[in-house]
């Protein structure tokens, strides 16, 4: 089992990923100050934000059970 710092570690890594998917799929036309969102990382993206909600999860029961 992982301990808290790693999980931690985890999930701002995939967290990171995440964002930087997101800002790269978000592609801002200038001339008319709307984005585009192009759905080229969906599965990747999609797997990351589970990944990110189970690793707080973790997280959470984690400091749960510290109390």
């Amino acid at each position: 089992m992982s301990n808290k710092h790693e999980i931690e570690e985890d999930l701002y890594r995939a967290q990171s990923r995440l964002d930087d998917l997101c800002k790269q799929e978000g592609q801002e036309n200038t001339g008319t100050q709307t984005i585009t969102i192009q759905p080229k990382y969906g599965e990747e993206m999609q797997s990351l934000r589970e990944e990110c909600s189970q690793l707080r999860i973790i997280l959470e029961a984690m400091e749960a059970s510290e109390d």
